[in-house]
């Protein structure tokens, strides 16, 4: 007869976790913290929170967001990378300043890709787009008559972007993003305009070619309107 078997040890048991304290939400979870930080920084340099010349200090900056220096170092190369920032002899990175001939070269590419992105987006009309544009332009008529220089340059590129999303290039719509945050710095630095008016009129004829579903159209008042801007430029630089 087969012995009983001796009984077994009971299982082991892990002690229940300590209950940890209570942590506030890490404002980065989920995302990738060199991602978050350059988006993060872009939109200031765009915005012209950061002005041009603003030094972007590695140290001060990972200060600033609580994070280690190594990601803030990779945002800063990145926005070396799209010409937002420039690295100085001196001081490291500071926030690109953009003004003559470069401006003048700026609006010689965004003559041609806005040409592009006027055409495709003709040929991809939606009513829906037609509300959108509308309602932009209704407001900068408005803006115009008040005379809201920070708000007309938010609506002037909000018209535009409009337009790129459009015409569902994701190719031209990324070249165009690079040329016109550039643009964008360079407007919020210098005394130089086009005439807010002028802009609403512009914008009114371009919107008007797209409704008509007519791609030559399109493109030629687009063109126009940044040919017009380009030549300024070239006046006074």
């Amino acid at each position: 007869m087969t012995p009983p078997s001796p009984p077994r040890p009971p299982a082991a048991t892990l002690p229940a976790p300590a209950t940890a304290p209570a942590q506030e939400a890490d404002p980065y979870a989920g995302e990738r913290v060199g991602e978050l930080l350059y988006r993060t920084l872009r939109d200031r340099i765009i915005s012209g929170e950061l002005r041009p010349g603003t030094r972007l200090s590695v140290p001060a900056l990972a200060e600033e967001f609580r994070v280690s220096r190594s990601p803030v170092r990779d945002a800063v190369i990145r926005l070396v990378q799209d010409e937002l920032a420039r690295e100085t002899l001196n001081r490291g990175a500071v926030v690109a300043r953009i003004e003559g001939e470069e401006l003048v070269s700026l609006y010689e590419a965004r003559e041609a890709l806005e040409w592009a992105v006027a055409r495709l987006a003709a040929q991809r009309y939606s009513p829906a787009l037609r509300r959108r544009l509308l309602a932009l332009l209704t407001e900068h008529r408005q803006v115009a008559a008040d005379g809201d220089f920070a708000r007309h340059i938010e609506l002037d590129a909000a018209f535009h972007r409009e337009i790129r999303q459009a015409a569902q290039s994701p190719v031209l719509t990324r070249m165009l993003d690079g040329v016109q945050s550039r643009v964008l710095i360079a407007m919020r630095s210098t005394s130089l305009t086009g005439g807010m008016a002028q802009a609403v009129a512009d914008h009114q004829a371009i919107f008007e070619a797209l409704c008509s579903g007519d791609p030559d159209a399109a493109g030629e008042a687009a063109r126009a309107h940044i040919r017009r801007l380009k030549e300024l430029l070239r006046a006074a630089y």
